[in-house]
């Protein structure tokens, strides 16, 4: 029977791969280790052996053309063979056995995981309550239980915390509405949901409720998380038993690339296996077969679990250990910073201006402030009122792109990027322009000291029209930002620096400071930027200004 060979993913970036060269051609016989073409992907040429013996019958993608991964690359099999269905329908169908396989296994998470309401509501008895994931945020898909306050078999009554939730912005309180008995929570502290998916069960003491929870554990215990599937290549393994490969340095290992990116995923060491390719080549049927021995088997990895580190922010700890990799489990914080920011920085065209601000009067300045009674404000005060009088000055900056219209924002809100031990959260001051120093004073603080301890609400990190990321304190000169859309610009400010500059023809010694403004080309031109920086030159350089 002829085997279809699809365009391997030999990255985790590769989408598609353009053949380089053809070592067979249609008619040659094949036998498996051989290489059968030479496969350019987003990173490097790679080889790519066949694993199969017989005759190559077809070539979906001739020297210097490109596919995507997971469609039809070759066709091997018997001499003679009629393979034309296979040629035909192969990309449409979706044949591939990876993307076959793949397919199967979200189904079935699906159908084991999401648990929805509609399922279960003509079957919820008289006087129970099932209680779903809240979506806490507008982005929110999915929540992670941080902390239970109640346990199954508790009483509980409307108005308890019943647990805290952590969205992809904070860590919220989330009060029941009910009164009753806890009889079921379908995951536990540090496990994640769906929105919308059943969270907790509550009712009269000693009711049935078998039939709202498939699956459902004990009662006095938590669901456990679903198994992942591990029979499939194509689907990762379950990320608590991932190693890297760790190879010999000193000599090259006989391993086809499908095998090694296997071995790679499941955390096996290649060189406690013996291939069964040609020349002892490890192939793709080994990684497969392995069953790992008390003396080889995969370390898993270690994982922070103590109290503090799911009830509270606490950093999580890396520890460095010569030779050894180590992984940490990513927060919601987390996968929301990288998504959001990969979207940012490959949807919107950024372009960088930098201007050096002369800081001798703005320090002159912040000390007659701060002789006043009770105050105390900061130079990043300072510089976010100076920013949010510049965007009145320049509406166009305090906008926002939208696919058909430029939206022109009525409120000047200001975001602050803020530091937290798992990534960073940009709480808002709402109406920026219009505080005074002492104002943004107490808003950044309170605000600041709440998103390191995760008591920030999701509203109070959502409106903004512009940013301000301050890296100064780090002693930091210069840098750049990523835009945190659906803002149009980000002002990033350095460390105030001492030197020698020229003032009326003379050297002197001055305290400067750089910012650097990105900007989303398709709201900001370059001209409406500078202009922008400007004004906001002048406002710091001569801080009188602001009371014109």
């Amino acid at each position: 029977m002829a085997e279809v060979i699809t365009m391997p993913r030999l990255s985790d970036t590769m989408t598609d791969g353009k053949v380089a060269k053809w070592h067979f051609k249609v008619g040659d016989k094949v036998k498996e280790g051989d290489v059968l073409a030479e496969i350019e992907t987003d990173k490097a040429v790679q080889d790519f052996e066949t694993e199969f013996n017989g005759t190559l019958l077809y070539i979906g993608t001739e020297e210097g053309d490109a596919s995507p991964v997971d469609s039809v690359l070759a066709i091997i099999g018997a001499e003679g063979e009629d393979i034309s269905k296979l040629k035909g329908g192969m990309v449409d169908e979706g044949v591939s056995e990876k993307k076959e396989e793949k397919k199967i296994d979200e189904e079935h998470k699906t159908e084991d995981e999401s648990t929805s309401i509609e399922q279960t509501t003509a079957e919820i008895p008289e006087g129970v309550e099932v209680i779903t994931m809240p979506r806490l945020s507008d982005t929110m898909t999915e929540g992670k239980v941080a902390k239970w306050h109640f346990k199954v078999g508790d009483k509980v009554k409307e108005g308890d915390i019943l647990a805290e939730i952590e969205t992809d912005k904070a860590v919220q309180d989330f009060e029941s509405e009910f009164n009753g008995t806890l009889l079921y929570t379908s995951v536990g502290e540090g496990e994640a949901s769906p929105v919308d998916t059943v969270l907790a069960i509550i009712g009269p003491e000693g009711t049935d409720i078998s039939g709202l929870k498939s699956g459902a554990p004990k009662k006095g215990e938590s669901k456990p998380a679903p198994e992942k599937p591990s029979e499939t290549i194509s689907v990762s393994e379950d990320k608590e038993t991932e190693t890297s490969v760790q190879t010999s340095s000193t000599e090259r290992l006989a391993i086809s690339p499908l095998a090694k990116k296997m071995a790679e995923d499941k955390g096996i060491d290649v060189q406690s296996l013996k291939g069964s390719g040609e020349n002892g080549r490890i192939v793709k049927k080994d990684i497969e077969n392995y069953q790992p021995s008390a003396g080889t088997s995969a370390q898993p990895i270690q994982k922070v679990s103590t109290p503090a580190a799911v009830a509270a922010p606490a950093q999580v700890a890396v520890n460095f250990v010569q030779g050894e990799d180590s992984e940490t489990p990513n927060s919601q914080v987390r996968n929301i910073i990288a998504k959001r920011l990969s979207e940012s920085k490959f949807t919107a065209p950024h372009y960088y201006l930098i201007v050096e601000i002369n800081m001798d009067k703005a320090i002159e300045a912040r000390k007659e402030i701060n002789s006043l009674p009770d105050t105390k404000i900061s130079f990043n005060d300072m510089i976010i009122k100076a920013t949010a009088m510049a965007l009145r000055k320049h509406p166009q900056v305090n906008s926002t792109w939208k696919a058909d219209k430029i939206i022109h924002h009525g409120n000047i809100n200001v975001g602050v990027a803020v530091a937290i031990p798992d990534g960073l959260v940009v709480p808002v001051l709402k109406n920026a322009d219009q505080m005074n120093y002492n104002q943004i004073s107490a808003g950044v603080k309170d605000m600041a000291g709440r998103a390191k301890s995760k008591g920030l609400k999701a509203n109070e990190m959502e409106g903004s029209t512009f940013s301000v990321s301050n890296l100064g304190m780090f002693g930091i000169e210069t840098f750049t930002s990523i835009i945190n859309q659906p803002n149009s610009a980000i002002l990033s400010v350095g460390a105030i620096v001492e030197k020698p500059i020229v003032k009326d023809g003379q050297i002197v010694v001055g305290n400067t400071m750089k910012l650097s403004l990105a900007c989303d080309h398709r709201v900001v031109d370059g001209a409406t930027g500078a202009q922008f920086l400007q004004t906001l030159r002048t406002y710091l350089e001569q801080p009188l200004t602001l009371l014109l």
